[in-house]
């Protein structure tokens, strides 16, 4: 089973709690999934885990490196898959959507204005709040 593996491999011991939380944000059509996202999927598949073990176990993710959480509409955290690329963010602020998005002239951007004030880019998180054209 993969989730066995990554489990494994993030270092943490394997549970039945954990594998489903792992099972719902790698299965989802939805990328970006809340806490409470997350505790009504497992509720929806008949599985008995509390709200506290979710927020449990999505923290011990983070802290593994198997999730990112991100705070996009002021402080309500979702979390989302560390697959390893980086990617930004744009929010539709009336909508709530979130849209996924890979910029390299950016990425550039970034790191020479970061130069040009004596740093180094270490990492970075984008959010672009948005609106359809209408």
């Amino acid at each position: 089973m993969a989730e066995n593996n990554e489990l494994r491999k993030a270092g943490l011991k394997v549970t039945l709690p954990r594998v489903k939380i792992l099972q719902i944000l790698d299965t989802s059509a939805q990328r970006h999934l809340s806490a409470e996202d997350v505790y009504k999927a497992l509720m929806e598949a008949g599985e008995d885990v509390g709200l506290a073990t979710v927020y449990r176990v999505l923290t011990q993710f983070e802290a593994a490196g198997l999730v990112e959480r991100h705070n996009f509409d002021g402080g309500h955290a979702v979390f989302e898959l560390s697959d390893g690329e980086h990617h930004d963010h744009m929010i539709d602020v009336d909508s709530g959507e979130v849209i996924e998005f890979i910029d390299p002239e950016i990425e550039r951007l970034q790191k020479t204005i970061a130069a040009q004030h004596g740093f180094e880019l270490v990492d970075h998180k984008m959010v672009l709040h948005v609106r359809r054209r209408r």
